[in-house]
């Protein structure tokens, strides 16, 4: 700083307990978000892996789920259409319908939750969309996947209703009237059903990953504020 401003520049007490802390904040979330932004770049670069990654067959025990998670899997079985359980909320191209989630009975004595995609709301009923009940043993790929927490607003599982807003495997087995069910389950591939529903190949597999631009604006927002300081410390001459 040239010394004739230097001479000029007289902050106040207060002014200055205020800002300094405030920049203070303000550098450290930004320094958050680009550790969360490598972070992030980690999770973006294991996921992409594990897709890429051929099949494997379903392990009988599932030890690690999370080891599992995203890697595409195949598992043969016997579906039980009779135990179907519905994700609401679903939606596809725009139309609203559900998920139809459809335990997969092996051979081994597990199970394991298949969610075979999505069908409309006046296909919801296994009856109105017999040609895609396929009987006897079947061969499922998609991806594996570890059920996640519901957020802070998603609605409550209504299971008596069979009216699921997020994958409990838990209460799900439960209701379906199963045991040894697997930690995880599979998310269908896009390999069409007979009859056309359910709609397969409805996994979210993109990782958004906005927090360079989270950081550039905590960042911006210490520099302004910094700016604004020295400007209204800077006395008149």
């Amino acid at each position: 700083m040239p010394l004739a401003i230097f001479r000029r520049f007289k902050p106040s007490l207060g002014m200055t307990l205020a800002v300094i802390p405030a920049m203070g904040v303000l550098l450290a979330l930004g320094t958050w978000q680009m550790d969360r932004m490598r972070w992030k770049e980690g999770l973006i670069q294991e996921r992409t892996q594990r897709l890429a990654a051929p099949p494997v067959n379903l392990p009988a025990q599932v030890a690690a789920p999370e080891a599992l998670e995203y890697r595409r899997v195949q598992a043969v079985g016997r579906f039980l259409h009779d135990r179907e359980l519905y994700l609401a909320g679903r939606s596809n191209r725009g139309q609203n319908g559900y998920h139809v989630v459809t335990p997969l009975q092996r051979a081994d004595g597990s199970a394991v939750l298949v969610n075979r995609g999505w069908v409309p709301l006046d296909r919801k009923l296994p009856q109105s969309r017999d040609q895609g009940l396929i009987e006897g043993q079947v061969s499922v790929q998609g991806l594996a996947r570890v059920p996640q927490p519901p957020g802070w607003f998603t609605p409550e599982n209504q299971v008596e209703g069979n009216f699921w807003f997020y994958v409990d495997i838990k209460a799900m087995a439960r209701a379906a009237g199963l045991s040894n069910v697997l930690p995880i389950y599979i998310e269908a591939g896009p390999q069409p059903n007979p009859g056309g529903l359910p709609v397969g190949g409805q996994p979210q597999t993109n990782l958004p990953n906005n927090h360079l631009q989270y950081a550039i604006t905590w960042y911006a927002l210490a520099l302004a504020l910094g700016v604004i300081y020295v400007l209204r410390s800077l006395q008149q001459e």
